[in-house]
């Protein structure tokens, strides 16, 4: 007999409940035995750095509370969850990949995750992420390099890459991202994915570690647009901890899934940013793409106009203000941890005994600047820095008002997803995490397949729009969805075949 536990979705599940087809505990060992067989054997994709001891008990808990009231459930009731290792969880160390932090006890679960399991959801597994979410090809000292299902060959973009490798290879339902750069979304792309990343204060930071507190964002990560919406109905709105986020508590929708229209894209306007379209011979299998997602938008209804930004290249150069963020952040992260479980009790201690320590991808990051850095955010470099995040924002808002659109198109990365060993390129997320607008990434199509990749190498497409126009994002990317029916699992991963008892 074959397994059923292959692109499970919220609903899906919940009607297993409901008829009596599905337990939480059969879900949960499911999801167990698939990573036994694929996460450290097989394909071997190294995405999970630790499987929740407690997992199968809270399911048969969640069993218990089914059968006494049904009706009185959470919305994720039961639905397995694979949460990013930077995300705090009192009930599972929060390694962030590092050596520093592998007995970390955090002493309170993230909001995120409050909120989650509030909700009914269970926190399958921490999964795997650039080391300290500082490095986008998603490698860590405690999990080792993560790789992409669909080319083993091939990072599975990052830092949030154990995340995307995990949904994309059905070890769980939904992922949790943080998306710093373009942490989040990244993964998404590659592997075949949904991301959002959402505008500043629509979703809690708090217990999420930090890179710079102004552009880090927490944000969903699902296979369907769908759960996407369900997830971001549970984890939006504000939080004390977080003070921002008294921003997003007036612009949230009662639910984002009341927008999922299937012709949803009929008399949309969406302008194509030509400056971050390539135009080499690196570039043709994500440009292929890319054109065909258009031809099924306008087939849809939308009109798609090219768009330009002349200074675009001068605006995003160098525009990260992590360096002067960091220290005081990680100062902070630090407190958050019990007395002695971690290693570092300070910055410099952990470039100082940590570095030894870090896996060979942190070579892509930027640590030795963060080491050096003493000046602060009182610096005039950070000001004139911060400065330049307005003018980008500026000038997107001003392409969009003047070409009268609900949203600019672009692909999220000009070229496919670089292979193990050759960090990250040509990626375009710079333009939702530099400005503070809300950015979702979505499945456009596959590259041409090859003997490493035998469906191809997934290409992602996102549209950013203005600050919390969440609901129009879902509703294009929702009908686009529908039309496309592009999401496919990666052969490396099948369903298993049971022996019966």
């Amino acid at each position: 007999m074959t397994s059923d536990f292959m692109e499970l979705t919220v609903d899906g599940i919940h009607r297993g409940f409901a008829d009596g087809t599905l337990t939480c505990v059969a879900l949960v060992q499911g999801y167990i035995d698939r990573i036994a067989a694929y996460d450290r054997q097989g394909p071997a994709l190294s995405a999970v750095i630790t499987v929740n001891p407690n997992a199968l008990a809270v399911a048969a808990e969640k069993d218990a509370e089914y059968a006494a009231n049904p009706g009185a459930v959470g919305p994720l009731h039961g639905i397995p969850v694979l949460a990013k290792d930077n995300y705090s969880t009192v009930d599972i160390a929060t390694t962030n990949g590092a050596w520093a932090f592998e007995h970390a006890v955090a002493l309170r679960d993230a909001t995120i995750i409050k909120k989650l399991k509030d909700a009914g959801a269970i926190i399958l597994a921490k999964v795997n992420l650039g080391e300290l979410a500082m490095s986008p090809v998603t490698g860590s000292a405690l999990g080792g390099q993560c790789k992409n299902p669909y080319d083993l060959t091939r990072t599975p973009g990052g830092s949030s890459g154990g995340t995307g490798a995990g949904l994309a290879a059905n070890f769980g339902v939904l992922g949790t991202g943080s998306d710093t750069g373009q942490s989040s979304r990244s993964p998404a792309s590659a592997n075949n994915c949904v991301a959002l990343r959402p505008t500043r204060g629509l979703i809690s930071r708090v217990g999420i570690g930090p890179g710079m507190r102004t552009q880090d964002e927490g944000g969903p990560l699902a296979r369907t647009i769908t759960d996407l919406a369900k997830f971001t109905d549970v984890i939006a709105g504000f939080d004390p901890l977080d003070p921002v986020t008294a921003f997003g508590e007036y612009q949230r929708p009662e639910t984002y899934t009341a927008f999922l229209d299937a012709n949803g894209m009929k008399g949309a306007r969406l302008g194509l940013l030509k400056e971050v379209v390539g135009s080499e011979e690196r570039h043709a299998e994500v440009n292929a793409v890319l054109k065909q997602s258009i031809a099924l938008m306008e087939s849809l209804g939308a009109t798609v106009v090219e768009i330009s930004i002349p200074d675009l290249d001068e605006l995003v150069d160098d525009i990260a203000i992590t360096k002067w963020e960091f220290r005081a952040a990680f100062e902070k992260y630090l407190t958050e941890f019990a007395p002695g479980s971690v290693r570092v009790k300070n910055t410099d201690e952990f470039f100082e005994t940590g570095k030894e320590h870090f896996h060979p991808t942190m070579g892509f990051g930027s640590l030795d600047d963060l080491a050096a850095m003493t000046q602060d955010e009182t610096s005039p470099e950070y000001k004139v820095a911060f400065f330049r995040r307005l003018v980008l924002a500026q000038r997107l808002m001003t392409a969009m008002a003047e070409n009268k659109l609900d949203c600019i198109l672009y692909p999220h990365q000009q070229i496919l997803v670089n292979k193990i060993g050759e960090g990250q390129h040509e990626r375009n997320g710079v333009l939702s995490n530099s400005s503070g607008l809300p950015g979702l990434c979505f499945p456009g199509g596959f590259s041409t397949p090859t003997d490493d990749a035998p469906i191809g190498v997934p290409v992602g497409i996102e549209i950013l729009g203005p600050e919390w126009s969440e609901p129009t994002l879902f509703k294009l990317a929702f009908a686009f969805e529908q039309a496309a029916n592009l999401r496919r699992p990666p052969l490396s991963t099948p369903a298993l075949v049971l022996v019966p008892a």
